[in-house]
């Protein structure tokens, strides 16, 4: 009798821990003591090695944006804006709310190309790596030692010989396949090379489910990259399961590569101990190109904002004309799924494109768990044919839009280290309004008469995969 008191205090006392630390994520909490109710001792052993809150941690708060000093090229960029609020968004709520994004200036001196797929981005990024004169600064969340991978390999390392500094950060677990002999390679000529969090540290040290998402180059501080490409042979169609890979990346000259330039350095400040201040070389002042606005906002579970979550809800909640989304993973929390729904309702156009064919079966089925209550409300879904659809992209009417790191799951708004470029370029929306046209040229829609008669079994596949999904 005394045994069965005992364990279930241990239980009580597990699901205790679990709803005090994680009040403020309802549906993480559920997950959670879901897990805890089929595992009780191995499931708690789970949530305290992996989900503990990042932010608790004492070693993070040296990572957040306070590790790196506002310097004086976005002080000026700010007050550039003075006049040129016509470029903003109409809505005063949205316009207001990105101005007061914490450590996100909008910059109104940018040159933004938009790059699609692979082949163009690599080709533009080896491109600018040659013209290197100062230093290269190169962070991604996966780097395979494959033909891609060895490509850029050697193009660092040709820098590194004529006396260009490069860094470069990988993420642990994004990077686990990486081959030590790849990273002794760099080192040895002379490049400095530091992980995010090794899988096995990251592990003792409670912070296995935060992972660092985003993708930057940044050359001489004078032009820089961000989009959802990564380093490696998938990315130009070498993956047989997934086949053609579709995603979008961005290239930036301009005061913007400022910020780019500041969320690496806080990066590497967390990752080498390292603090960079040569103001000059970092930040240059960057010639005249013209009028185009863009906001560089990073977010991760360090900061006290969930700035990406809340810049896409803001943009969901006051578009008037459409939403148009382009997503590999869709996994909303809560408020995103009311905003959408709230906009369908209103008769807003909202188009979501998502894979046909992921690359990871319980992630799909979690996505495909929320499809009938939002085609319920109007949205409209589209399943990408071609292969692996993997841009993050959204379109807020005519007057916003916005391209990534980040998802629309809650790993990428509450977990991860991310990184998103926000533009109001009247050509720029047009260039990504044109490729999400041409995209649903490669979809079928999702019928809700015929979502709804799929087979009880891929009904009870959904249930369990939304159950654990705030965890992907």
């Amino acid at each position: 009798m005394i045994w069965i008191i005992v364990i279930l205090l241990l239980f009580i006392f597990q699901a205790a821990t679990i709803l005090i630390s994680e009040y403020k994520r309802p549906a993480k909490t559920v997950a959670w003591l879901s897990i805890l109710f089929i595992f009780p001792i191995i499931g708690f052993v789970m949530y305290y090695f992996i989900a503990r809150e990042y932010s608790r941690r004492k070693k993070v708060h040296g990572h957040g944006t306070s590790g790196q000093s506002r310097h004086t090229q976005v002080k000026i960029s700010s007050e550039e804006l003075m006049g040129k609020d016509s470029f903003l968004p109409e809505d005063l709520r949205l316009r207001d709310w990105l101005r007061r994004v914490p450590d996100a200036p909008i910059t109104p001196n940018n040159q933004v190309k938009v790059l699609t797929n692979a082949d163009t981005t690599y080709e533009h990024m080896l491109q600018e790596i040659a013209k290197a004169r100062s230093h290269i600064h190169f962070e991604f969340y996966t780097i395979r030692d494959d033909a891609v991978g060895l490509k850029f390999q050697e193009a660092l390392i040709r820098k590194a010989k004529e006396g260009v500094t490069v860094r470069v950060i990988y993420d642990g677990m994004g990077s686990h396949t990486l081959t030590q002999s790849y990273i002794d390679t760099l080192k040895q000529a002379g490049i400095a090379v530091h992980p995010f969090l090794k899988p096995l540290i990251s592990f003792f040290d409670k912070r296995l489910n935060y992972r660092n998402h985003r993708k930057i180059i940044v050359v001489d501080g004078l032009v820089g990259f961000v989009g959802g490409i990564n380093i490696g042979i998938e990315y130009v169609g070498g993956n047989p399961k997934l086949g053609f890979w579709r995603d979008t990346h961005l290239m930036i000259h301009g005061d913007a590569v400022n910020e780019l330039q500041r969320t690496f350095l806080t990066d590497w400040l967390f990752v080498s101990g390292e603090k960079l201040t040569a103001e000059a070389q970092l930040y240059p002042v960057h010639k005249e190109m013209n009028p185009s606005l863009v906001q560089v906002i990073s977010s991760g579970p360090d900061t006290r904002w969930d700035a990406i979550q809340e810049m896409y809800f803001a943009g969901l909640i006051t578009a008037k004309n459409r939403i148009w989304v382009t997503t590999p993973y869709f996994i909303p929390d809560p408020s995103i799924i009311m905003a959408l729904k709230s906009a369908a309702i209103s008769g807003v156009d909202v188009r979501i494109i998502l894979p046909y064919k992921g690359d990871s079966r319980i992630v799909q089925y979690a996505s495909r768990s929320y499809l009938q209550e939002l085609l319920q409300a109007g949205v409209r879904f589209y399943l990408y044919r071609k292969g692996f659809i993997h841009a993050k992209i959204i379109l807020i009417d005519e007057l916003m839009a916005t391209v990534g790191t980040a998802n629309m799951d809650m790993r990428s708004f509450f977990s991860n280290f991310e990184l998103n470029a926000v533009m109001f370029d009247e050509e720029i929306i047009q260039r990504l309004e044109r490729d999400f046209v041409m995209d649903l040229e490669e979809c079928t829609e999702v019928k809700l008469e015929e979502f709804v008669m799929r087979s009880k079994m891929e009904k009870r596949k959904e249930a369990i995969a939304h159950l654990l999904s705030p965890l992907f």
